[in-house]
């Protein structure tokens, strides 16, 4: 029996299936490279190049494998491009996702690890954001996800799917030995941002914004390394093997960091002066967006090992020093 790594040669993806292999899991992965990298797949996955939107692909990939399970995340997650493209994201994501369910029913696979985010709230009434806390998406890719979600929920009741929804905000960190990392074109996450300037590929970071209510004036996010994102996931299809409820996790260090700090730590990592410059507030931006994972620690037993951002960082840091093109190198 086989898992089914959808997205397998992306930054989150590809960690999932290095940690897959690592426990003994046969694994299978597909990736339309559009853009993910196929240097970032483990050699001992087998690796199928296509769309899950192309049904007879992904019915001929489910034919080729004994699929046992499925990890998802192939959706597109640009929130600045949701808003300029929404049928777009409606497209790849919602769409994506109905063909995926009905491919799973017809093949009689029944377990879905899904890579949510914590988008699906929108503007938190109360930090650390609880599960139950009110779902009002402000962007189309925070809507599609919920709509995601939605789905399988509604394909749970009908036809027995079982899944996990697990919710986070900001993915940082690589493989400590740095054979894997993360690689965007174009980089639109903050720690990769602010290591391209320690590279001397930008003459500065921007901080939008320090008249935050926030202890340093600065936007406060969660931060989440990379192997500990995967190994939630992997305890969470284990939970679901054993006939755990399906439901949505949220996954998060309970505290955040602000981008001030984020800066300051990367220079700590670094050695480097990085060059720090003040820009106006972003519209939409909140002030704090941290996540509790206390269902994720108390159901799943998940407990992050890297908890330390200046950690979190250094891993970063190895990875693009020895790839400072990212995999082009």
């Amino acid at each position: 029996m086989s898992v089914l790594v959808l997205g397998g040669a992306g930054y989150i993806g590809s960690h999932a299936a290095d940690q897959l292999i690592e426990q003994g899991y046969d694994v299978a992965v597909v990736d339309n490279l559009g853009t993910g990298h196929r240097q970032a797949v483990p050699e001992t996955a087998r690796f199928y190049e296509g769309d899950i939107r192309d049904k007879a692909f992904l019915n001929h990939v489910f034919e080729q494998e004994n699929v046992e399970g499925v990890f998802h995340f192939c959706a597109y997650s640009l929130v600045g491009e949701s808003v300029e493209k929404p049928l777009e994201y409606f497209n790849n994501n919602v769409y994506g996702m109905q063909v995926l369910l009905e491919v799973m029913k017809a093949h009689d696979v029944n377990e879905i690890i899904f890579s949510s985010t914590a988008a699906v709230y929108g503007e938190p009434e109360i930090i650390p954001i609880q599960e139950d806390a009110p779902k009002a998406p402000t962007n189309p890719y925070g809507e599609s996800k919920l709509m995601m979600e939605k789905m399988m929920h509604w394909c749970h009741n009908a036809y027995g799917v079982n899944y996990a929804a697990l919710r986070y905000f900001n993915v940082a960190g690589a493989k400590e030995d740095g054979s894997i990392g993360e690689d965007h074109n174009p980089e639109t996450h903050l720690i990769p941002i602010v290591l391209q300037a320690a590279l001397g590929q930008r003459d500065a970071i921007t901080i939008f914004g320090t008249d935050y209510d926030t202890e340093d004036g600065s936007c406060v996010r969660d931060y989440l390394h990379v192997t500990d994102l995967i190994a939630a996931h992997i305890l969470a299809y284990q939970y679901l093997k054993d006939g755990g409820e399906s439901g949505a996790f949220n996954l998060g260090s309970s505290q955040g960091y602000s981008v001030i700090e984020i800066v300051e730590a990367a220079r700590k990592a670094t050695g480097i002066d990085i060059k720090a410059e003040i820009g106006e507030r972003r519209a939409g931006d909140p002030s704090k967006l941290v996540a509790s994972s206390d269902k994720a620690q108390r159901v799943l037993g998940w407990k992050p090992k890297h908890d330390d951002i200046h950690e979190i960082i250094e891993t970063a840091w190895n990875w693009h020093q020895s790839h400072p093109n990212g995999y082009s190198n």
